[in-house]
């Protein structure tokens, strides 16, 4: 019941935020960021673009995957114009494929850029039922899977210029309050029987469970960081309830009159992307590790999503779907990718936008 009060009247937590605070209020007191990288998943809309566009502003430079290539431009066209002296990157990205996060990654290595933040915000919702081309059900695959993969392929270069600048790095898993819809204790299991279609598939669960999946991630990760001892965070956040994109696209009658009678309770995008940057940026995070963090504060995810067990398990299970297999290979030098692609992926490097070069040392 406080918690629910606090959300609604915006009373500030611990933190001295609350859920009306915004991304820009959030990161006013932060330091320059011309020395930062981060790398933003999900960036073209909504609560992605309101973070790129705050760490923007405070000098951060931006790399921005995506699927749409012109909605990437778009996005990069509309930071120009508020920040004219962005540093922005574009690269494709289609998150549900594995071939394609393992082309990103190349691509991005290949840079030789740093890199301090990551931020996998990018999300999906499924009304029905698709399995991607690695054979997995396409939410779990895009809001999980591919951020599993995108961080295990980064997480070196992060611990490297962690290493290497003494700032710490961090990455942010944007989960959802949603995550404890998912009722059960195997995710994996009932993974494994929507794919195969043994039981009847439900959007809403199905989101739940990448969402949970997002926190036991993040849970898992933290550890193996801890253990590597190296400079590295990683957190995970809810949001808020906001009407993105994500929920635009399930416009209708129902969809539409739920969210009139719950306007009192929805966050604008300058608000729902506060957490993720207060995360991202804020001094008072430094150290923080493992958390699920909801309106700038602590919270406690589910009972779920507390337990070691399910996140050890889970870790061992998105290994052995990501393994790479043997007829896929990588020329990082010329960018040609000896793999099953798309159009989409056939992307020149003279094609790519290319860093700046910056006057603060990395």
């Amino acid at each position: 019941m406080l918690t629910s009060l606090r959300y609604l009247t915006g009373t500030a937590g611990p933190s001295g935020f609350g859920s009306r605070a915004t991304a820009e209020e959030v990161t006013a007191a932060c330091p320059d960021l011309r020395h930062i990288t981060v790398i933003i998943t999900g960036a073209t809309s909504g609560i992605g673009a309101e973070t790129a566009r705050v760490l923007a502003k405070h000098g951060a430079r931006l790399v921005l995957p995506a699927r749409s290539l012109k909605a990437a431009e778009e996005a990069r066209t509309r930071l120009l114009a508020e920040c004219s002296a962005a540093d922005v990157v574009v690269l494709p990205l289609d998150l549900s494929s594995l071939a394609s996060v393992r082309r990103f990654a190349a691509r991005f290595l290949a840079l030789g850029l740093p890199l301090n933040l990551l931020i996998n915000n990018a999300g999906k919702f499924a009304d029905r039922l698709a399995v991607s081309d690695d054979g997995v059900e396409m939410t779990f695959a895009t809001n999980y899977l591919g951020h599993f993969l995108l961080t295990r392929l980064l997480m070196e270069k992060m611990v490297e210029t962690a290493r290497m600048t003494g700032v710490e790095g961090r990455i942010v898993n944007v989960s959802s309050t949603v995550h404890s819809w998912f009722a059960g204790d195997d995710a994996v299991g009932y993974l494994d029987l929507v794919t195969r279609r043994k039981i009847p598939y439900d959007p809403t669960r199905a989101y739940a469970l990448s969402k949970l999946a997002n926190v036991l991630h993040t849970r898992a990760l933290a550890d193996r960081l801890k253990e590597l001892k190296a400079n590295v965070t990683a957190n995970c956040v809810h949001p808020g309830i906001v009407r993105t994109r994500l929920i635009r696209e399930r416009d209708g009658l129902v969809t539409n009159t739920v969210f009139f009678l719950a306007s009192k309770l929805l966050k604008s995008i300058h608000q729902a992307a506060a957490t993720t940057c207060y995360v991202a940026v804020h001094p008072a995070v430094a150290g923080v590790s493992g958390k699920y963090l909801a309106d700038c504060n602590e919270a406690s995810p589910s009972r779920l999503g507390s337990s070691d067990e399910e996140a050890t398990k889970l870790w061992s299970f998105s290994e052995g779907v990501v393994a790479e297999r043997k007829n896929e290979s990588i020329n990082v030098t010329s960018f040609r990718f000896q793999v099953q692609s798309s159009n989409f992926d056939d992307y020149t490097p003279q094609e790519m936008q290319k860093p700046r070069k910056r006057m603060a040392a990395n």
